[in-house]
């Protein structure tokens, strides 16, 4: 089904557009490779992507696209070639190198109401819905992941600012992690038994100074002085 008039193929006096309406493309690639802007536009500001795309012609579609059409090239109406093309090849062309299904023409139309206001056939309206039904996942999945990456970004950052207010417990933080460490080779290396072993020895050494120094046998009560 073709969405260009009649009478626009006789409204236009440029040989690429004309070759794009008529689906001529072997004259569009020549010229082409003879130096013609593949982003000229007709008195509606239609290029020949719109033109291909409303004719359903798939293959001059890429031909332009490969000589550097501008796939996000709108009309004077803000429509896309996405807009005009009632094929399901050439709108799968034109989505899968970047052209948005979402997007809305001056008139808040996207290409799937005006597909539906055209009449075209089911298999078209049905990958439209498709398309744009995986468009509004996507979309949702981007913004669910984002908000994800900015509350880590606020609670990294409260973490620093907790930081940077309290250096004095960062510091404790930091030496008491690194006694902790320190002891825990200390007890692998040694042995846990002989570890206990060097307390117990320790602990008596300890009892034995304090009762050469202060005659006093330590927990033990009622005892005479130790004189010197």
């Amino acid at each position: 089904m073709s969405y260009v008039f009649v009478n626009d193929s006789s409204q236009t006096n440029v040989p690429l557009l004309q070759a794009c309406i008529d689906g001529d493309f072997n004259y569009s690639k020549r010229l082409l490779e003879s130096g013609f802007d593949p982003n000229i536009r007709d008195s509606r500001g239609r290029t020949g992507l719109h033109l291909a795309a409303a004719r359903g012609n798939v293959d001059i579609c890429q031909l332009l696209h490969k000589f550097g059409a501008d796939l996000l090239a709108t009309d004077y109406q803000g429509n896309t070639a996405l807009h005009l093309c009632g094929h399901v090849d050439t709108i799968q062309f034109l989505v899968s190198n970047g052209l948005k299904i979402d997007i809305c023409n001056h008139q808040g139309a996207t290409p799937l109401v005006l597909a539906k206001r055209r009449g075209v056939n089911k298999d078209v309206i049905r990958l439209l819905e498709s398309l744009e039904e995986q468009e509004v996942k996507g979309f949702n999945r981007g913004t669910h992941s984002k908000l994800e990456t900015m509350q880590t970004a606020e609670s990294e950052s409260a973490m620093e600012s907790h930081s940077l207010l309290n250096p004095n417990l960062q510091k404790g933080e930091g030496v008491l992690s690194s006694f902790r460490t320190t002891w825990q080779e200390f007890v692998e290396d040694l042995g846990f038994w002989r570890v206990l072993l060097l307390i117990f020895v320790i602990a008596l050494l300890s009892l034995g100074i304090a009762y050469y120094v202060s005659g006093v046998l330590p927990f033990v009560e009622n005892q005479p002085e130790l004189v010197h």
